[in-house]
């Protein structure tokens, strides 16, 4: 009791507290109230409770966890499909230069042989590193297999 007392007339002997915007005329009305409804908190369009919101908010986060894996995902589909892409072009042309008859090649066709024979062996292993990413991603999330499965 004796420091309720000390402590109000310490505070009346201070000078005043300064306020800042509409939070020394905000009157918080709660006689009328409810426990239950002065845990509620009021948006535009819902109210929920605290513990709702938390809720969703870990829906949400796990949400925004598969989608990003997702897209991961896709990039990597991507990548594969642009390289198969690339690597069927470069074979077609080398096809091309293999059927001319040895005899008949120039020194120049020759040389492209060796460069497209080597841009196949550049793209055939940056697709293998791509493909070993997109593995190791994939076992590094354990469960991700299982959710997939047929039910």
């Amino acid at each position: 009791m004796e420091l309720k007392q000390s402590l109000s007339t310490h505070l009346e002997a201070e000078k005043p507290l300064r306020r800042y915007g509409a939070v020394e005329e905000t009157a918080w009305k709660a006689e009328g109230l409810g426990r239950s409804q002065l845990d509620i908190i009021s948006m535009a369009e819902t109210t929920m409770m605290p513990e709702e919101i938390e809720l969703e908010m870990a829906k949400i986060q796990r949400l925004r966890e598969v989608l990003v894996r997702r897209e991961s995902e896709l990039r990597f589909m991507m990548d594969d499909i642009q390289l198969c892409k690339d690597i069927m072009d470069l074979k077609q042309e080398l096809q091309n230069l293999v059927a001319i008859p040895e005899k008949e090649k120039t020194k120049l066709q020759k040389q492209r042989e060796d460069e497209l024979i080597q841009k196949i062996h550049k793209l055939v292993q940056k697709r293998d590193f791509l493909v070993d990413d997109a593995e190791v991603e994939r076992l590094r999330l354990p469960g991700r297999e299982e959710s997939r499965a047929p039910t």
